[in-house]
């Protein structure tokens, strides 16, 4: 039997930021997945704070070089890829300087919000996908981990949807306890429309909330995952409302069984 293939796509993994409920995991389960049997890629952003030398970032010349237009603007896509010795896994990294060069992840060192996150959002999920078409590596299942993935499951539904590698891929969107303070940049709405969204895809952005943008993660993915023990109370509700196949908090000793056998559900 071929391998399944999942396309693991996170906000944030250790040890190229610090160790939190998301970085660790994102950085445990695809090795995990990997050891149970599955083929497997794994993608991030460049934020600044991520060290290249010491990570041994380097660029891959064949993938970059492609331009990504996002409010008018032209804004380049560079790829880069370092290796996870111990898990025989390698990691793919979205960079790009307008978006990805400051020191923090979503909030400036102050704890608010950046006010091109939006954009942010757009940029790493065309970038993930656009990479992975050019990899003609088609996904089983697509996994997305944390806020700054909430677009993935639009774009694979609506954008991508034409494209013989997203053809039969399923998405999961797994939802963490993720605290925003600020509202979303007003445009929000008009900045994640990309060719193949209309206005009517994108609705719940009438109220440009970073709780909006997750309801469209978990509006258009076929599955969900509770992957922190709190959620946002909203986004729990909007999950039991949307009765989709979901998987609740799994603890540390069982989430690898639990999701591995949830892929095989979704699939």
């Amino acid at each position: 039997m071929e391998k399944k293939r999942i396309l693991f796509i996170s906000q944030e993994i250790t040890p190229y930021l610090p160790e939190s409920e998301m970085s660790v995991k994102s950085r445990y389960l695809p090795q995990g997945i990997q050891e149970r049997g599955r083929e497997i890629r794994t993608f991030m952003p460049r934020y600044g704070n991520v060290n290249e030398r010491r990570n041994q970032l380097h660029e891959v010349i064949r993938l970059s070089g492609m331009n990504l237009v996002i409010s008018d603007a032209d804004h380049p896509l560079i790829i880069k890829v370092a290796s996870i010795q111990a898990a025989r896994m390698q990691v793919y990294f979205i960079d790009n300087e307008d978006y990805f060069h400051r020191k923090h992840v979503l909030k400036d060192g102050k704890g608010k919000e950046f006010d091109d996150n939006d954009e942010r959002a757009v940029f790493f999920a065309r970038g993930v996908l656009e990479t992975v078409i050019k990899l003609r590596w088609a996904p089983d299942v697509i996994h997305c981990h944390g806020w700054l993935t909430s677009l993935v499951p639009m774009y694979i539904k609506k954008a991508y949807n034409d494209d013989p590698l997203f053809a039969k891929s399923k998405v999961v969107y797994s939802v963490y306890n993720e605290n925003f303070k600020k509202p979303l940049n007003s445009k929000a709405a008009e900045n994640v429309m990309i060719d193949g969204i209309k206005a009517s895809d994108v609705e719940l952005l009438k109220e440009p909330s970073y709780e909006s943008m997750s309801k469209l993660g978990i509006e258009y993915a076929d599955a969900v995952i509770q992957g922190s023990e709190e959620i946002n109370p909203q986004l729990a509700e909007y999950i039991a409302a949307s009765q989709k196949l979901s998987l609740p908090y799994q603890p540390e000793e069982t989430y690898l069984d639990a999701y591995n056998e949830f892929y095989d559900k979704v699939l």
